[in-house]
C-alpha cells in the first residue's frame, strides 16, 4: 500500500478512536517515518526547529496569558455592565448586550472559546433570570462567540500565519468588517425574535450610574486601543502587543480594580502554562506532519486534480466553503486547521488568491464549525454552562447559522470587505 495513504488511514484510526489531535497527528508521522526508513530524530529536529524558529508563534501564548488574566481579574464582568448600560433600554436588552460583550470581550481574548466560557456564564444566568428560554439564551451564547476570532485579535489566525506566512497584522486588520458584519446581523436577529416571543427590557441605567459604570470600563477598554492600536501604527508586532496587553492588563487588575492577588495569580499561570503547552504540541506535530505532505508531494497532487477540474476561482472557492464546513460538523478545529489547511493553501497561491482573504474565510469558515450540528464545541460547552438541553440548543441556533452563512458568502465572493482595510491602512 502506498506509505502516504498508511499516513492517512493510521491518522484516521486515531481519530475513530477518540486519541488527542497532537497524539493522533504524532503517531501517524511516526508510522511514516519507520515506513520510510528514515530516522526518527528527524521528528524532533523538525518539530523543535520549525516551532522555535517561527516568531508568530509567540504571539498566541500571550494572548492566551490575557485572556486569563482579563477572566480572572474581572475585567470582563466591567466590559459587560458597560454593554448592558449600552443596550439594556432596548426590549431584548440583555440578549443585544450578549452579543455586544462578545465582540468587544473578543478584541482581548480572540478566542471563541475562551468568549463562551468566560463571560458566557454570566449572559446565560442572566437571561435565564429575566424569562429568555435557556435553549435560545446558550445558543445565542454559542453564536456571538464565533466573533471571538474574527474581530481582532485572533489566536486561529496567528495559527494560519504561521502555516501559510500571511502577515499577522493584515489577518486582524482583515477580520475587523467581517467581525462587526456578522455582529449587527445577529443584533438584528435578537430584535426581531425579542419582539416575537416578548423578551424582556435589560437594566436601564439612570445617567449617573451609566457614567459610572462607563468611566469604570475605560481602563478595560483601552486594552483593545493599547493592542489593536500599537499593532496598526507600527509601534509594536503582534507578539509585543501581546506582551505589552498583559501586562497593562496585571497592572489595572492590582491597581484600579483591586481583584487580582497571588493566589489568582498563581492559578492565571498554570492555566496559562497548560493552554500553551497543548498549542504548542499542536504546533508541533502539525509541522511535523506538513513536513510529511510537502514532502510527499500531496499538495501538487491535490492541485493537479482541482486545476483539472475547475480553472475558475470562485467555483474553488466554493469548493473549500463546502468540503470545510462538512469537516467543521465532525472535526474540531485545529484538526481542520493543522491537517487540512496546509493542503490547500497551494492551490489558493495557484488560483491567484490572496493569502489574508483565504485566511479571514478559512477562520470564519471554522468558527461556524464550531456552533454546528452535531459535534460542535461550543454547543456542548453553553448547553453544559446553561443546563439546556443540546437538542434545543441546536434548534435555536439553526437560523443564527444561517445567519453566518450569508456572512461567509458575502466575504468569499466580495474580497473587499476583508481587504479593505488592510489595502488602505496597512
Amino acid at each position: 500500500m502506498n506509505i502516504v495513504l498508511i499516513l492517512f488511514l493510521v491518522l484516521a484510526i486515531c481519530f475513530i478512536i477518540k486519541m488527542p489531535v497532537s497524539m493522533a497527528m504524532l503517531s501517524a508521522s511516526i508510522t511514516y517515518f519507520i515506513l520510510s526508513g528514515r530516522s526518527l530524530g528527524q521528528v524532533f529536529t523538525v518539530m523543535s526547529g520549525n516551532m522555535f524558529s517561527n516568531y508568530t508563534m509567540l504571539a498566541a501564548p500571550l494572548f492566551i496569558f490575557m485572556a486569563n488574566v482579563m477572566n480572572e481579574g474581572e475585567i470582563t464582568d466591567k466590559l459587560f455592565k458597560f454593554c448592558n448600560g449600552l443596550f439594556g433600554r432596548m426590549r431584548g436588552g440583555t440578549a443585544q448586550v450578549n452579543v455586544a460583550a462578545s465582540l468587544i470581550f473578543s478584541g482581548m481574548t480572540g478566542s471563541a472559546i475562551a468568549d463562551a466560557s468566560g463571560i458566557g456564564l454570566m449572559e446565560i444566568d442572566q437571561m435565564k433570570k429575566e424569562g429568555y428560554d435557556p435553549s435560545f439564551s446558550c445558543a445565542l451564547t454559542a453564536a456571538s462567540a464565533t466573533v471571538g476570532p474574527i474581530f481582532p485579535p485572533s489566536i486561529p489566525m496567528v495559527i494560519y500565519a504561521m502555516l501559510s506566512g500571511a502577515s499577522v497584522g493584515k489577518l486582524f486588520m482583515g477580520g475587523m468588517i467581517p467581525g462587526i458584519i456578522l455582529s449587527v446581523l445577529l443584533m438584528i436577529y435578537v430584535a426581531i425574535i425579542s419582539f416575537k416571543r416578548k423578551y424582556p427590557r435589560g437594566e436601564i441605567m439612570a445617567i449617573r450610574q451609566f457614567i459610572k459604570v462607563s468611566i469604570s470600563a475605560v481602563p478595560a477598554l483601552f486594552t483593545v486601543v493599547l493592542l489593536l492600536g500599537g499593532i496598526y501604527l507600527g509601534v509594536v508586532t503582534p507578539t509585543e502587543a501581546g506582551a505589552l496587553a498583559s501586562a497593562y492588563a496585571i497592572l489595572i487588575s492590582i491597581l484600579l480594580y483591586r481583584n487580582l492577588g497571588p493566589v489568582k495569580f498563581w492559578r492565571i499561570i498554570k492555566k496559562s502554562a497548560s493552554n500553551t503547552a497543548t498549542l504548542a504540541l499542536l504546533a508541533g506535530t502539525s509541522m511535523l506532519f506538513s513536513y510529511i505532505i510537502s514532502l510527499e508531494q500531496v499538495p501538487r497532487a491535490i492541485a493537479s486534480v482541482v486545476m483539472g477540474i475547475t480553472e475558475n476561482k470562485y467555483i474553488f472557492l466554493m469548493v473549500v466553503n463546502v468540503v470545510f464546513l462538512l469537516l467543521g460538523c465532525v472535526l474540531d478545529v485545529s484538526t481542520i486547521q493543522l491537517v487540512f489547511v496546509p493542503m490547500v493553501l497551494p492551490l489558493v497561491t495557484a488560483f491567484g488568491i490572496d493569502l489574508v482573504h483565504f485566511g479571514v474565510i478559512i477562520c470564519f469558515n471554522m468558527m461556524i464549525g464550531l456552533s454546528t450540528p452535531p459535534f460542535g464545541m461550543l454547543l456542548f460547552i453553553v448547553s453544559g454552562l446553561g443546563k439546556a438541553k443540546i437538542r434545543g440548543v441546536i434548534r435555536e441556533i439553526i437560523p443564527m447559522i444561517l445567519v453566518m452563512l450569508i456572512v461567509l458568502i458575502l466575504i468569499t465572493y466580495i474580497p473587499n470587505i476583508v481587504m479593505y482595510i488592510p489595502n488602505n491602512f496597512m
